[in-house]
Formats: C-alpha cells, sequence, structure tokens
C-alpha cells in the first residue's frame, strides 16, 4: 500500500507532532513538528525536515549546526496523529548542544539536570 502524507491526521495549524528515536540506543531525542510538505521531504531526502512554528519555514535537521539526522524509518501511530522517527542522530539533538532535549527529570517536585552540553 502506497503512503499518503494526506492520510495523517494533521492539527488545526496544519502540523503533526514527530517524535525523534536515535535508531541504536532507542534514546528520544526530541520532538518537534512537521506538516505534510516537511514528511514528504523528508521521505523523499531522508534527511528530516521539520516545521517551524516560529519562524513559519522549513528547517532541516542540521543544516547550520551540523548535528544531521538521517531518517531509518518513519512510523505512524495507531490514530496517525502523530509520527515517529527512527534516526541516525550526528551531534547534539537539542538546540541547548545535548544529546536529547529530555535532559531534565522531575522527581517529586524537584528538577535534576540529567545531562550537561556536548563537548564539539
Amino acid at each position: 500500500m502506497r503512503f499518503d502524507a494526506q492520510s495523517l491526521k494533521f492539527d488545526d495549524k496544519g502540523l503533526i507532532p514527530a517524535i525523534a528515536q536515535d535508531e541504536g540506543t532507542g534514546e528520544i531525542l526530541m520532538m518537534a513538528w512537521m506538516n505534510a510538505e516537511a514528511v514528504e521531504k523528508t521521505l523523499e531526502t531522508r534527511r528530516v525536515t521539520y516545521w517551524s512554528r516560529s519562524r513559519k519555514s522549513f528547517w532541516i535537521k542540521g543544516e547550520t549546526s551540523g548535528h544531521t539526522q538521517e531518517l531509518i524509518d518513519m512510523r505512524v501511530d495507531c490514530d496517525r496523529d502523530a509520527l515517529l522517527l527512527v534516526i541516525k542522530q550526528v551531534g547534539a539533538a537539542c538546540h541547548t548542544n545535548r544529546r536529547s532535549c529530555f535532559y531534565t527529570s522531575v522527581i517529586d517536585g524537584s528538577e535534576r539536570e540529567l545531562m550537561k552540553p556536548m563537548d564539539d
């Protein structure tokens, strides 16, 4: 069966959440937004392309930082309203130069930093 990005359930702004997961470790690295065109560009080029809500434009992960994401597999959830991107990550995934955007733990009302920024 041929995939059609229009079969996905986008929100009222035409966006769908996309979760990036490291292919080797299974670690969740980040969450960003895609529109139908970003989904299609990602599948076509295998370079993960997101939609920036603040800039209202596409951004290819690593285009300026060099911290690229190569698409290995795109998975659609059961409701077709979220994507899991299995990727090969080069460098930091987070704009704070950390491996993952999920570097803060909250337990019993206290925050704890789980990782420091990566050395370049």
